[in-house]
């Protein structure tokens, strides 16, 4: 008999072992790997969607066998290495495969969706299968409501392309449609037609020339009006007298188009020429090497990735270009678009719905050969891939927060490994874990010490804010930091300046009783933003208006506290009035291409500071920027995680460098209440070797990674005592299961304890070797889950990136 093995999609209790189902005989020739399909389980005879994982044409099975329902493909979602892929993530993550499964699938493909299936050429078609259709191109199409004759038809035609199967997903995406036209003349009757035509009939003699001189070309409507000044009217009088046949057809959607020009390979600096000789050599040999680059910022690090990608393309082979966040790379992403055209790919949640779906398809069918995207684009569907890059390593937001929770970089060097190619770790401070597997070996280190242009580093200097304060009662601003800004502002240089902290004001509190504002849902404040005049959570999204009395006692006597974007703009408008301001933070990006917009203002000189949050802090190139302020380096510095002074070190040396980056020379300020942190001073004399070896110490001396691994597990509940009773009772399976080597911190609250109302309990294990910990993990992993159902979760996070 013939029978598959199906990864099943339960909510409620899930499972990595696949279920044994019985292959009906009509889906016999069809079924394969990797296939949707929906299947009973249960006995109450409710059907779910699984994942086929394995066929076995020649089965046996003791006992009776429920049948696969149906199909909810025709061909395969995923190919044999993402199937392998989706189970090493599970063992990886401590998570259940089909979420590793839903997590590759685009969004379409995983939102309800409802599947069309497109007459593309009526012509030899067979009438059962036209009379599906009726007097329309397009029906709503489900695989199981047809019998297995009907199925058999539709799927030859697909592959003969008279037909198509579209994915229409939930909110309305799908595949679009533009008109075509095609010449049902031969060339002869063109002319014969033409002797007949008067000869003031301008637009059909138009017609007719075309026809004649591109008899068997088919082009859109669109086109032939603005290409051959035809107007539709003509068009449409053409198709009525039978000279064109009129038609539907596929059009991608290219979010990029008409916006990014061309650019040329660039001559590359001895330091740069080694790089990419040495990656090249490793994509030659087939080698699964892992490289960290290391180079300083302006180092010229994106042109060794493109002309890596350029010697893996003459190849023959694919590429995958991975960068933290595209919406803030807008630079990066116009260059290798500019470079290799419309081989290239964009992954990324910028993207519209139907953008999206359009872009995997392409990759998936083989169109294109580069793909750039964001975290979820390490699934692309890529075939013989050649190199792999992850720009920014470092950066925290390459892991995922929800399950599976998977870091991109381990992802990465799986299918580097699967491919035998190369995978390059791009950053100007790279993470404590990748520079010392470089330097164990593990890893091979390449640098770039200098930038491309011989210019110098920006020279840093950091101001003390507590003298500041002191002397002009000045928070924002510094005098020595004012002073620089008006200087540039009459030299008609630009001005970069990063507040970590978007909003108003960070708090209101009353000066009556010192009472707080809260967000009810989440253990933490409300951020007042005066532009929709409302106090907002940062965490939940939870918005009510300003107050102007206290809760609490009913005093009048508010004070805003803190600073954020929306203030210093505002301040920094009264103190240097004629300077032409942009602010891009959260706020002020949220719809859709509002980044590029800020940064194509600000890149032809339309204003002359921005100010903004993290997000200006990497990936920007503008020549003309020569000044840098940090108005408060302090904010990831005060955080309680064991991390907190590798980020400030990260960010400041990461914005310092948007200063000087061509021919004028930069400079920068950072303003801190802690000048004398040593994150703060390495990062003023931008050291990274000095940082990584006095952090390196820390971490050794307090048992941190890369010393040590780590293992996060939380419990969370609407009711605060379940969530700590749980905490509590799995902290005695790990202390009768693990060993003494193993040193677990908590259980304790989480450092927000309350979150969209739920609370939050935890428990941080720290381990060398641990042989019980797989096993235990895995125990607490599947004997948990059945909590969910009553609103109790109790998650894993392996490795995670804070304990916050």
């Amino acid at each position: 008999m013939n029978l598959a093995k199906v990864i099943v999609d339960v909510p409620t209790m899930q499972t990595n072992e696949p279920y044994t189902y019985l292959v009906p005989d009509e889906l016999n020739d069809k079924l394969q790997k990797g296939m949707r399909v929906i299947v009973p389980f249960g006995n109450g005879g409710r059907k779910i969607q699984g994942i086929v994982w394995d066929i076995d044409n020649n089965g046996t099975f003791d006992g009776e066998l429920k049948e696969i329902s149906g199909l909810l493909d025709l061909d395969p979602v995923l190919n044999t290495e993402l199937l392998d892929m989706s189970k090493w993530m599970a063992e990886k993550t401590y998570s259940f495969q089909i979420s590793c499964i839903l997590t590759m699938l685009p969004s379409v493909m995983r939102a309800k969706y409802q599947k069309q299936l497109v007459l593309n050429d009526s012509s030899e078609i067979d009438d059962d299968i036209l009379a599906i259709f009726g007097d329309d191109n397009v029906v709503d199409f489900d695989v199981d409501e047809y019998p297995a004759s009907v199925l058999k038809k539709i799927i030859q035609y697909r592959k003969e392309n008279k037909l198509s199967v579209e994915y229409k997903v939930s909110d309305g995406a799908k595949a679009k449609k533009i008109y075509a036209i095609k010449p049902n003349l031969t060339t002869e009757q063109a002319k014969e037609e033409l002797t007949k035509v008067r000869k003031n009939s301008k637009n059909l003699i138009k017609i007719l020339d075309f026809i004649i001189n591109h008899n068997d070309k088919e082009i859109a409507q669109r086109k032939l009006v603005h290409d051959f000044d035809i107007p539709e009217a003509a068009i449409k009088s053409a198709v009525d007298k039978g000279w064109f046949a009129r038609f539907l057809q596929e059009e991608y959607r290219n979010p990029y188009q008409g916006k990014i020009g061309t650019n040329k390979p660039l001559k590359l600096n001895d330091d740069q020429q080694s790089a990419v000789d040495r990656i090249s050599a490793a994509t030659n040999r087939n080698q699964d090497t892992v490289f960290l680059l290391e180079g300083v910022t302006g180092s010229g690090k994106t042109e060794v990735y493109l002309q890596s990608i350029q010697k893996a393309l003459e190849l023959g082979k694919t590429a995958l270009m991975l960068v933290p966040e595209i919406s803030l790379t807008p630079q990066m992403v116009k260059r290798v678009k500019g470079r290799f055209g419309n081989r290239v790919a964009m992954l990324h949640s910028g993207l519209s719905n139907g953008e999206k779906y359009d872009e995997w398809r392409r990759v998936n069918n083989g169109e294109a050969d580069v793909v750039v995207g964001a975290r979820s684009a390490i699934f692309a569907p890529l075939d013989n891939i050649g190199i792999i890059i992850m720009d920014e390593e470092h950066e925290a937001s390459y892991k995922q927060d929800d399950s599976p929770r998977y870091h991109t970089r381990d992802v990465a060097k799986w299918r580097a490994s699967f491919h035998n190619c190369p995978l390059v770790l791009g950053s100007a401070t790279p993470s404590l874990e990748s520079r010392a597997r470089a330097t164990k070996g593990v890893y091979q280190l390449i640098k770039l010490p200098h930038r491309i242009n011989n210019q110098s580093l920006p020279e840093v200097r950091v101001i003390d804010m507590k003298e500041e304060v002191k002397n002009s009662g000045q928070e924002d601003f510094s005098s020595e930091l004012l002073s620089a800004i008006n200087n540039r502002l009459q030299k008609h240089e630009q001005i970069v300046l990063m507040l970590n902290r978007r909003g108003y004001s960070s708090f209101v509190m009353c000066r009556s009783c010192g009472f707080v504002l809260h967000c009810p849902n989440c253990d933490i404040s409300l951020t007042l933003h005066m532009d929709s005049r409302t106090m907002k959570c940062h965490y939940c999204g939870h918005e009510e208006p300003i107050p102007n009395k206290c809760k609490n006692c009913g005093s009048k006597k508010i004070r805003y506290y803190g600073t954020g974007t929306q203030k210093v703009q505002e301040k920094l408008q009264s103190l240097v009035p004629n300077a032409r301001i942009l602010r891009m933070d959260v706020d002020t990006t949220r719809r859709k291409g509002s980044h590029e917009r800020i940064l194509q203002k600000f890149g032809n000189g339309e204003a002359d500071i921005l100010l903004g949050t993290q997000m200006i802090a990497k990936g920007l190139d503008f020549p003309n920027v020569t000044l840098v302020g940090v108005l408060n380096a302090d904010t990831s510095l005060d955080l309680p995680d064991f991390r907190s002074s590798e980020r400030t070190f990260n960010l400041l040396t990461q914005v310092s460098g948007r200063a000087g980056r061509a021919e004028k020379k930069g400079l920068v300020y950072i303003q801190t209440f802690n000048p004398d942190h040593y994150a703060i001073r390495l990062a003023q004399r931008q050291d990274y070797e000095l940082f990584y070896r006095k952090e390196m110490n820390v971490r050794h001396q307090t048992n941190y990674p890369p010393y040590y691994f780590t293992v996060k597990i939380s419990a969370s509940d609407v009711n605060e005592a379940k969530a700590a009773a749980k905490m509590y009772e799995i902290a005695k399976i790990l202390k009768a299961k693990l060993s003494d080597q193993a040193i677990m911190l908590g259980p304790s609250p989480s450092s927000i304890l309350k979150l969209k109302n739920k609370y939050y309990y935890q428990i941080i294990i720290k381990y060398k070797n641990e042989p019980n910990m797989k096993p235990c993990l895995e125990y607490i992993l599947n004997h948990y889950q059945k909590d969910a159902q009553k609103g109790l979760y109790v998650n894993i996070d392996p490795d995670p990136l804070n304990f916050m």
